[in-house]
């Protein structure tokens, strides 16, 4: 829209020095054409005419004896705006009507899936340095919003979408059947309680997954879900506080 005023504004200053210069009367046209083959260079590279022929380009108004010419715009000025003009054409048709330009908002978007892949492969490569015996808590967030959704898809079922307990045990008070250390816990996550009906998780969730879960596990701790199931086990304290 703003190229298209400015297109508009141009073209219309350009027509209304032509009309004004066909109304203005003319000088002697051989006396003309032989200045203008006089000119330097700097005159004729900005458009000027002789000194001589500039009462002719005097517009109407004044102001304190001060009159201004109708200079028409130089050439190589209006080549440039036209080039512009050109270039934000083939700019608005590559970058959003065929969209096989890069804006900043897609460049962003694949640089984010660029450094997720990077992290993917990280992980996949760090994972298998994670065991029972190193295993720590996961403090940050993201990896327990992780062991969240881990949770969320293979865990609610047996022990709640809070953890308070259905078939499995409740997970958010200080009571556990098999330790309530991470060490404990991961072992318990990662080779399941086939006696008590938990499968393990090992072939399922590599070690990051399971220390992940771990972490969400440890994070609901005390949070006191309603419809809780009865304590079950010894009471212990909690792996690490997450508060």
């Amino acid at each position: 829209m703003t190229m298209i005023c400015a297109v508009i504004i141009v073209v219309t200053l350009n027509l209304n020095s032509q009309i004004r210069n066909i109304f203005k009367p003319k000088t002697e046209s051989s006396e003309f054409e032989q200045a203008m083959q006089n000119r330097t260079f700097w005159q004729k590279f900005w458009s000027l005419k002789p000194i001589q022929f500039e009462k002719d380009q005097m517009m109407e108004h004044q102001y304190d004896g001060i009159a201004e010419l109708d200079n028409p715009t130089p050439p190589w000025f209006m080549y440039l705006f036209y080039i512009t003009i050109v270039v934000g054409i083939f700019y608005l048709i590559g970058y959003h009507v065929i969209g096989n330009g890069k804006i900043m908002n897609n460049e962003y978007t694949e640089e984010v899936t660029i450094a997720e892949k990077a992290r993917e492969e990280y992980m996949k490569k760090f994972a298998n340095s994670v065991n029972e015996d190193n295993v720590k808590v996961l403090t940050d967030a993201k990896g327990v919003e992780d062991g969240k959704k881990i949770y969320t898809q293979n865990c609610v079922a047996c022990h709640g979408a809070n953890g308070e307990g259905v078939v499995g045990p409740n997970l958010t008070d200080e009571f556990w059947i098999h330790g309530g250390t991470p060490k404990a816990i991961f072992h318990t996550i990662n080779e399941g309680v086939p006696e008590k009906g938990m499968i393990s998780w090992k072939k399922t969730l590599n070690p990051i997954q399971v220390q992940q879960v771990l972490s969400y596990i440890v994070s609901i701790q005390g949070t006191k879900p309603a419809n809780a199931k009865a304590p079950q086990g010894d009471k212990a304290e909690a792996a690490v506080s997450m508060k």
